[in-house]
Formats: structure tokens, sequence, C-alpha cells
């Protein structure tokens, strides 16, 4: 058996397996002994078929799966061997021409695409900004407004605000705003403004108090939500999935949100116990976390600005383009076809060569993620998820806990070693890069984004 590569040009290429007779002869006769033994034959014992007669039978059967297996695992030896860094998955260029004779020699060519060589190492020639966000007293002022509410407690109300939740009766109403006779009334419902998704049908719930009426459209406060709705109307989803008609509502009580106050009480149920002792620390602490929470933000646009920096660096990497729609069209998942393949190709081609890139800076720093990198992530990844919902205050065996779950889940873990591969290259990217921080605000960090998507269009 004997391997040979053809280049043509820098990333294209063929590599020929050639096969002698006396290479796999032997090897067929043993595949089909292997039939024979898996397919019994009238008048025979399995295992006892005459040699003759499987040949007539299998002969080519057997003789295309040892070429087949024989070629593929010299290919892949030899890809393995030569560190041949391919894209996509090698073709037999010469199936059409085979002939299926045992005694032949066959020569099984397989098309290649080749990554295109890099030369590129981050190093302080590569010039890349991180923008650290400035925490303003309004961001601090926010936040505390959104804890106090948090950790305050529902009151009776005088009038409906932002915090409101209403309780009262409701009637179905006719086009003219009379009571429809056989509609829908309600006794006893609760709905709550705040978490309208119409302004307007909030706007009509603002300042009423106890013993007023409002004529709202339950419909628009939701959407046409089912789930929604039949909350409302004390009804089942089927029964209101289209009711649209407007309703009045008499309201028989408020309940508001009391805000709580800065004292040792609120202190301990925000932070813990014990772990803050006065205004001063508590607005210290705060802004450490909207700092942390922030610090997120800055590390993604980092990522966006590195890859520009560093591609800007790298430049247009040459691809074997033909040979990848080639690959991609032989793909079982009808994502792309012969009309849609030059365009859908030409979308890949970023994200193609920027993955090289990537790739190459992993090997060129030495990247390795180990089990405590996924436990952090996963750690990371429950403090924030809990932190969305305004938990800070989790005790660290729940933390545990909910992050063993997220490395048990297959798919998860996956995504959770890929991140923490990427989240290691970028640092060491910024270890090895010029970086320039610049310290921003909150309207100028986000400007960015703005200043993007008015260059794309």
């Amino acid at each position: 058996m004997n391997v040979t590569l053809e280049k043509v040009g820098n990333v294209n290429g063929f590599i020929t397996i050639s096969i002698e007779a006396n290479d796999y002869q032997d090897k067929v006769k043993k595949e089909l002994k292997t039939i024979g033994q898996r397919h019994p034959e009238r008048g025979f014992r399995p295992g006892h078929v005459p040699m003759a007669l499987l040949q007539k039978k299998y002969g080519r059967e057997a003789l295309v799966e040892v070429i087949n297996r024989e070629s593929y695992d010299a290919l892949v030896k030899y890809i393995q061997d030569n560190k041949l860094n391919i894209l996509g998955d090698p073709i037999i260029a010469n199936a059409a021409d085979l002939v299926w004779e045992d005694g032949k020699d066959f020569n099984i060519k397989f098309e290649i695409g080749l990554a295109p060589e890099i030369n590129y190492s981050v190093d302080k020639n590569t010039s890349i900004p991180y923008y650290n966000i400035e925490v303003s007293d309004e961001m601090l002022k926010k936040n505390d407004e959104m804890l106090l509410n948090r950790a305050g407690k529902q009151v009776p109300g005088e009038e409906v605000d932002d915090t409101a939740l209403v309780k009262g009766s409701m009637v179905e109403l006719n086009e003219d705003g009379s009571v429809k006779e056989g509609g829908i009334n309600v006794e006893n419902t609760i709905v709550s403004p705040q978490h309208f998704t119409d302004d307007a049908q909030k706007a009509l719930f603002a300042g009423k108090k106890v013993g007023e009426e409002v004529v709202f459209n339950p419909w628009n406060t939701c959407n046409g939500n089912a789930v929604e709705l039949a909350s409302m109307l004390n009804s089942d989803k089927e029964k209101v999935a289209d009711m649209k008609s407007n309703f009045k509502m008499t309201i028989k009580e408020i309940l508001v949100v009391k805000k709580a106050e800065h004292n040792q009480e609120f202190y301990d149920e925000i932070f813990g116990t014990g772990k803050i002792n006065n205004e001063e620390e508590y607005f210290a602490k705060l802004k450490e976390n909207i700092s942390n929470q922030m610090k997120g933000d800055s590390n993604y646009r980092f990522t966006i600005d590195a890859r520009k920096a560093i591609m800007d660096k790298v430049g247009s990497l040459e691809l074997p383009a033909e040979f990848l729609k080639k690959w991609l069209l032989r793909q079982d998942d009808k994502k792309h076809t012969p009309e849609t393949i030059d365009a859908d190709f030409d979308k890949m081609v970023p994200d193609l060569q920027w993955q090289l890139v990537k790739e190459k800076i992993v090997a060129d720093l030495a990247v390795k993620v180990e089990e405590a990198d996924f436990a952090n992530l996963a750690k990371l990844i429950a403090v924030q998820q809990f932190a969305q919902y305004g938990m800070t205050n989790i005790p660290d065996d729940v933390i545990e806990r909910y992050s063993k779950e997220i490395l048990d889940n297959k798919e998860y873990r996956q995504r959770i070693a890929e991140r923490a591969i990427e989240d290691k290259m970028y640092a060491g990217v910024k270890a090895a890069a010029n970086i320039e921080e610049k310290t921003v605000s909150v309207d100028d960090f986000n400007a960015l984004y703005k200043s993007e998507e008015t260059t794309a269009e």
C-alpha cells in the first residue's frame, strides 16, 4: 500500500491511496468468512459455507467493504502522521471510475481542503481597547430603589402607584360601554398594572382610588396571552382565547409596596447577616456589585474589539472555497442547495477565518482547561442567573449544588467547555497584547454598539 499527497496551490490537494491485490485479498477472504457466519445458506451450517459460494454471492460486497475500510484507515493515518490541518472531510474524487473486480490494483483518490498557514502571534504590536464602565450616581440610586422595593412589604394603599396590586370585580362591556347581558362577570380578581405590556392600559389605573371604576381592555394588557387572560377573568383558556371586549373594574382594595429603609435588618437581608453595618458600607458594596456585573459587559466588548484588532493584523485568509462548498452540499442537514451555496458560503467566511485564527492563538498560548475551570465557570453562571432575579445573597451550598446540576447536563457541559477555552484564550490575549484601558460612561459604552449599527447600514 502506498499513500501520496498532491498539493494544488496552498489550500487544496489530493491524497491517493494505492492498494495492490496482495494488500487486500486475504482480508477479503476473512470478510467473506464473517459474512458466511452472519448469513446462513440452505444446506450449510453457519461458518461452513464453501468459499466459492460466498465469493459468488458476496464477493463484490466484501471487496468494496475491505477497500473502503483499508483506504479510509490509511487516509486517517496519513493525515495524523503528517499533521495535516484539513477543513471539512475528505471526498472521494474518483468513485465513478472505480471498477470493483477482485485481483485488480486500486487507486482511491481523496480530495481535501487544507487550512491556510497563519503567520500571526499575539504580541504588543496588537493594540486592543478595554472599556471600564463607570458606576454613576444615577445607577447607584436606581439599584438602591430596586433593592428597597424588593425588600419592602405590601400594605394597603390609598391610590394605584407603580407597585400596586389592584383587587376588585369586573364586568364585560358592549361596544357602546353598557354592561353586556350574559357576559363575563368576575366577583373577585387581581390585576397588576406594573406588568401590563401596554402603557396606555397601565395609565388608565394610575392614581385610581378604592371605590373608583376603570374601563380597560384585558386583551391589550397582555398581548392576548391566553394564560394571563384566564387568570384575570377567572375562566378557562379556551373560553377567553378570543376575548377582546372592554371590561369595567370596580376597585375594592389596593395593595402597594412600602419600601424598606436603610437599617441593619435591610442590610442583613440583602447581603447576609453582619456583612454590612452602615450606609457607607452598603453603598460601597452596592457599587462593587454593579461594577462586577458590568465587568461582564466590558469583557464581552473586549471579545469584539480583540477579534477586530487581530483580524486586521491577520488580513484575509485563503480558503479552499470550492472544496468546502462541495463538502457542505454533501451534508445531510439540508441547509444548503446549489442555488444558495455561494451566498451561504460568503456569509460563513468571516466566522470560519476567525475560528482558524482562534485555534492558532489557543495553540500559541498553550491554553488548557481543567475540571476546576469548569467548576468555577459553572458557579459564575449560577451566581449570574440568580442575580438576574435580584437574588444576591445566595448561600454557598446552594450555588455549589446548582453549579453541579449545570455540569451534569452533557449539552450544557460542552458549552461550558467551549466557553472556558475562550475565556482563557481572551485572558491570554489580554496579557500578551497592548491593552488601551478607557473609563467610559454607560451611555458612551452603549454608543459603541449604535455606532457599529450605523456603519453596518
